[in-house]
């Protein structure tokens, strides 16, 4: 999983930070969270490709949702067939498609606007959903999870093939598909003999703007990587609650308490240009983990937690 950061400036731009922006490529598919204005050129700027099948929106508010016009016409321009889909928050369709529509005609592909509640799956795959979860802002929001499925535990080869005599073949796959196996002598595998236990996935959370809430802490138990609203340092603590974010010390107190390996910190205020570096500090201060304000372009991969892949 490869997580590039668009778009990392609070509700104004920067020369240096555009508003918000996320890009998960997992698999070879590529999901946008947000899309701030001007996130196309960011897209082009920092090679990200431009096959997004789904996009997820935390809110409506401009810095997250002016680049959702321009991204729909260049798909246009570009004869793009496959369809889209934008996840948003319950009860905001309408605004959506107001956007998806802002040049006058609707696109030629299919778009499809799927409103989420806090709890919902917004997106269901074989070995990873992504669910919407509660966060606190000024308006209707919520954040988002990408959580993969548990895999299979590690085949022990060696004791597959030199303790038990399992001949290579077929009953290999068996055993790590979960099916016990019978030997020519009679003797039944199980597949627990051979099978270690299951290896947990990889999570990602994007909270999008948020006061600090239970909710995210739970959403973001054991992730590998939290993207979190760190909007103001600790001074602003009082304009923070005022305005519906967090301090970047409030955010690594959440992944603290989460259990969040890395912890990304996002939507800099303005008032920050040149001094990313002091919410960094204070989020080292609190947070156990690796804290960090991600520059527009950083990149990160997600490794699975076993760190072997």
């Amino acid at each position: 999983m490869h997580v590039t950061f668009l778009g990392t400036s609070g509700a104004v731009p920067t020369t240096a930070r555009n508003p918000s922006s996320l890009l998960v490529r997992r698999e070879g598919e590529r999901f946008l969270f947000d899309a701030g204005e001007g996130t196309q050129r960011q897209m082009m700027r920092f090679s990200t490709g431009f096959n997004v099948s789904h996009l997820f929106v935390t809110h409506i508010h401009g810095d997250h949702v002016l680049g959702i016009p321009g991204l729909v016409q260049t798909w246009d321009f570009n004869d793009r067939e496959d369809p889209l889909a934008i996840h948003v928050p319950a009860g905001t369709r309408g605004e959506i498609r107001d956007l998806v529509t802002a040049a006058g005609a609707s696109p030629s592909y299919p778009v499809r606007i799927n409103e989420v509640a806090p709890g919902d799956t917004a997106l269901d795959r074989e070995d990873f959903a992504i669910r919407a979860f509660e966060v606190d802002h000024r308006t209707t929001a919520v954040g988002y999870a990408l959580v993969e499925d548990d895999r299979k535990g590690r085949f022990d080869r060696q004791k597959a093939e030199e303790e038990l005599g399992i001949p290579p073949g077929p009953a290999y796959g068996k055993l790590h598909g979960g099916e016990p196996v019978e030997l020519d002598d009679g003797r039944v595998i199980q597949p627990d003999q051979v099978v270690g236990p299951p290896r947990p996935g990889r999570t990602v959370v994007y909270t999008g703007d948020t006061r600090p809430v239970d909710s995210t802490v739970e959403a973001a138990t054991d992730a590998d990587l939290l993207v979190h609203d760190a909007t103001f340092a600790e001074d602003r603590a009082e304009r923070a609650g005022q305005t519906g974010h967090s301090t970047a010390r409030q955010a690594a107190e959440i992944a603290n308490r989460a259990g969040a390996k890395r912890l990304a910190l996002t939507h800099i205020s303005t008032r920050y240009a040149g001094q990313a570096d002091r919410l960094a500090e204070e989020a080292r201060a609190v947070f156990g983990g690796e804290a960090f304000v991600p520059d527009d372009g950083d990149e990160l991969d997600v490794p699975f937690p076993d760190a072997e892949g």
